[in-house]
């Protein structure tokens, strides 16, 4: 089954190939014969009743420093194509939830993965919110005051953007942490958005674990060990990332999380495990792929893409 396939994702030449989801993804899809088109979100757009994009035709290809060609530059009708990937990496902003907005015109004849309407309604740190018993103490709040009770009740907690991502603005506190108050007033300055705390998880000394689910199904994880002296496992900032199996316990949140990440459409997701707790569900540009594939000796990618190409035919 040929599909045209077009990829909405942030610049193709910043990407690192061996380490790049959304370059895995489409490798696999150009092996498997998909056609293949490239643009970046600020070219989406809704002209007078159509969803279309300004972008090129796209050929990948795993030589560092050459990994891509582009064809000529052109505007597609998305709603002529059969699947369109939303992979661009958050902020979750405004312009982030208008993508989702457009892409929804067309979906599902063309099948947009994941499916926007629930990228928007379950970004990373507020669906993990339905399953309160698998997660650690949280509180979402804008409010000093709240947030203030909530480190007095469970000490040391992490303060962190709702909606950010990557490790960045993520702060350790400890209960007598005088930067407390300087935090919130700088976050306050940045942005309206309420702030997410959760209770500091020890455990994260031992890695945090990022697990991929394929249509609801764990494939397999893997096991982001902090750099010494920091609390952040992100890759990006240090992390190493290490083999590892997944614990009854880890079978356990994947078996109670999956069946709505397949009911909602959200096909490729990376949830985020510290210590046994729920941390975070990922579902707007997850990563893991390339690590996972190489430790376990599997093709995730293709996992990936028979899902979608299931769900094409049926």
């Amino acid at each position: 089954m040929a599909l045209r396939v077009a990829i909405q994702m942030d610049p193709i030449e910043l990407i690192d190939i061996n380490a790049d989801s959304t370059f895995r993804i489409a490798e696999e899809a150009q092996l498997r014969g998909h056609e293949l088109f490239y643009f970046t979100p600020d070219m989406l757009a809704f002209q007078e009743g159509r969803v279309t994009a300004r972008g090129w035709p796209l050929t990948v290809r795993r030589e560092v420093g050459n990994h891509f060609s582009l064809g000529e530059r052109q505007e597609i009708d998305l709603a002529d194509w059969d699947v369109v990937w939303l992979r661009q990496d958050p902020p979750f902003d405004m312009a982030y939830i208008t993508t989702t907005h457009l892409l929804e015109m067309i979906h599902p004849d063309t099948l947009v993965v994941n499916d926007p309407v629930w990228v928007r309604n379950y970004p990373e740190k507020l669906l993990v919110l339905q399953f309160p018993d698998l997660t650690p103490p949280t509180t979402i709040a804008r409010d000093i005051e709240t947030l203030r009770e909530f480190r007095a009740r469970h000490g040391d907690i992490i303060l962190k953007p709702l909606y950010g991502n990557g490790g960045a603005g993520v702060f350790k506190l400890d209960p007598n942490d005088g930067n407390f108050n300087a935090l919130h007033e700088m976050f306050s300055g940045l942005s309206r958005e309420p702030l997410i705390a959760q209770k500091f998880l020890r455990d994260v000394e031992q890695g945090d674990k990022r697990i991929i689910l394929v249509d609801g199904k764990p494939v397999g994880g893997i096991n982001r060990v902090p750099a010494k002296g920091e609390t952040r496992s992100n890759m990006h900032v240090g992390g190493t990332a290490e083999k590892t199996a997944l614990t009854e316990r880890e079978r356990e949140i994947c078996d109670r999380i999956g069946p709505l990440l397949q009911e909602k459409g959200l096909i490729f997701v990376g949830i985020d495990v510290i210590g046994g707790m729920l941390t975070e569900i990922n579902v707007t540009s997850p990563t893991g792929i390339q690590e996972l594939e190489r430790f376990d000796d599997i093709n995730v990618a293709a996992m990936i893409w028979e899902a979608i190409e299931k769900r094409r035919a049926g």
